[in-house]
């Protein structure tokens, strides 16, 4: 009688360590559970932080680059103004430049067109020149357009008109003729004007 009461008494003494051995995985499941929860619950809230990149610092400029850029916005600025800014004599001169397509010699020729945005200015252009041109006031009477920064002109009479290059010292075009000096030139032939050489002395 005493040994199987030994036994049961062995038998008892183990029951709460199974009963425990049994409910510690249970136990530690729902922990491991939470972890995995929280895990990829955080995954999403760190794709969708947005990673601002810091802007590169600005290249400072040394004070010359500075007062080069102002000097050369500042000419800029000037040549502007002095193309828009044009007086009563030459806007009298703009209105007597002859228009169009002009045939030159040597196969040559020159298109002259008023400027849309600039009044009394003019676009003139030929094979390999283009040039924006003002009027110049002369003492002649001339028709005298420039465009001081290529260093061309162009002189209109009468009966022709001319392209120089004063820079290269050369003409880039020569007897350029619209219908109003073709004209001239005609009527010129029938009755050339009088040489002044010619001409009898006074009495």
């Amino acid at each position: 009688m005493i040994k199987p009461l030994l036994a049961t008494a062995a038998v008892l003494a183990l029951l709460p360590g199974l009963a425990l051995a049994e409910n510690a995985p249970a136990k530690t499941a729902p922990k491991a559970a939470v972890k995995s929860k929280a895990a990829k619950g955080a995954t999403p809230q760190a794709a969708n932080k947005t990673v601002v990149a810091k802007a590169a610092p600005t290249a400072r400029r040394t004070p010359a680059q500075a007062t080069a850029a102002a000097a050369t916005a500042a000419a800029a600025t000037g040549a502007a103004t002095a193309r828009a800014s044009l007086g009563p004599e030459e806007l009298d001169i703009a209105k007597r430049v002859y228009v169009g397509e002009m045939a030159c010699e040597l196969g040559a020729s020159v298109r002259v067109a008023a400027d849309a945005q600039e009044p009394g200015h003019f676009h003139l252009e030929g094979k390999g020149f283009k040039f924006h041109m003002a009027p110049v006031t002369t003492s002649t009477g001339a028709v005298r357009l420039e465009d001081h920064k290529a260093g061309a002109v162009w002189l209109q009479i009468a009966n022709k008109s001319m392209l120089m290059d004063q820079k290269r010292g050369q003409r880039l075009a020569d007897e350029c003729k619209g219908p109003e000096q073709v004209a001239v030139a005609e009527a010129q032939k029938k009755a050339p004007p009088q040489n002044l050489l010619d001409a009898p002395p006074p009495k």
